[in-house]
């Protein structure tokens, strides 16, 4: 559906007005999380949450994440448990998501779950998504606001750049301070990582008092970020790489010469936020390709790598 304009509201009380009135109204509003911006809608409406899978090109058997204005709401759509109880005092608001059994009376489209028995479920800690939520006043099915397979959104230009014309709003609120999407926890059996993110599946393993156990790409889909090709930029990607080739830009890691370097410090925490920021600068670029310098594979940066190897991958 190709929308008469796109709106870019504020987020002052008339801009979160008019994106909930947008959302009650069966309408797409791209909301800023602190991880990437999200494509909102209505989960409990089925031509809404269908919109969104047009709007991106998404796929339908990818499930989406549902954002709730807090933990209480949770247990009105997913079987809550202790684990789960422990991991939401321990991270929500904030980057983790986590995936439970689906109530038989959730009311929710089953889009959102692309038909699964279980659903995946955050609370996020970005004021303007806390705000959006509350004035909404119900669930909200959120996938990164962007065309499907690219470059997630980490400011309003990005959203505008892939769906302008597409939806109906962008709630702007500048650039997300966290920069890769939320930690996907499986709670249907065995606590099980199933897609790494903004908080380190070590703080998780720490919290639980056990390691977690690990999701393959041989695995079936159970949960959004797990297609092997994901986050691509235009250009192809080429990893642990320590110069460009011809052509070439290169984002580099720690103290070199580089086209755009994630963190001159080799801090983490700065090169997460500013992954998607930088791949769509260099996208821009129009490279031959681009050559990413090695990330260490700890802490945030299983999640940096876990992006990086999905852009790269055969498309």
């Amino acid at each position: 559906m190709i929308t008469a304009r796109t709106e870019t509201l504020g987020g002052d009380t008339a801009g979160l007005s008019r994106a909930a009135e947008i959302l009650s109204a069966g309408g797409l509003v791209a909301m800023p999380t602190e991880t990437v911006y999200g494509l909102a809608a209505d989960a409990r409406n089925d031509l809404a949450v269908a919109r969104i899978f047009e709007a991106k090109g998404r796929p339908r058997f990818n499930p989406l994440i549902v954002h709730l204005a807090d933990a209480a709401a949770a247990g009105d759509y997913v079987e809550w448990s202790d684990t789960a109880q422990k991991l939401a005092d321990a991270f929500w608001p904030g980057p983790l998501t986590l995936v439970l059994p689906l109530r038989p009376d959730s009311g929710l489209s089953p889009l959102v779950t692309a038909e699964l028995p279980s659903l995946a479920v955050r609370v996020p800690a970005h004021p303007l998504a806390h705000a959006l939520l509350q004035e909404f006043g119900g669930p909200v099915a959120a996938p990164s606001a962007n065309l499907s397979g690219r470059i997630s959104p980490t400011e309003p230009r990005h959203v505008l750049d892939g769906l302008s014309g597409r939806i109906e709003a962008v709630l702007d609120g500048g650039a997300c301070p966290v920069g890769v999407e939320s930690t996907i926890v499986g709670l249907t059996g065995t606590p099980t990582l199933l897609r790494p993110g903004g908080v380190a599946a070590e703080e998780i393993e720490q919290v639980l008092g056990q390691k977690l156990a690990l999701h393959t790409d041989g695995d079936p889909l159970i949960a959004p970020g797990q297609m092997t090709s994901h986050y691509a930029p235009g250009a192809k990607v080429r990893l642990n790489a320590d110069h460009a080739e011809p052509g070439e830009a290169l984002l580099g890691f720690g103290p070199m010469a580089c086209t755009l370097n994630l963190s001159e410090r080799g801090d983490l925490t700065e090169a997460a936020a500013n992954l998607f920021h930088h791949l769509h600068a260099l996208d821009a670029m129009t490279p031959a390709g681009i050559a990413v310098a090695p990330i260490p594979d700890t802490g945030l940066g299983r999640a940096i790598n876990d992006r990086l190897r999905r852009a790269a991958a055969p498309r």
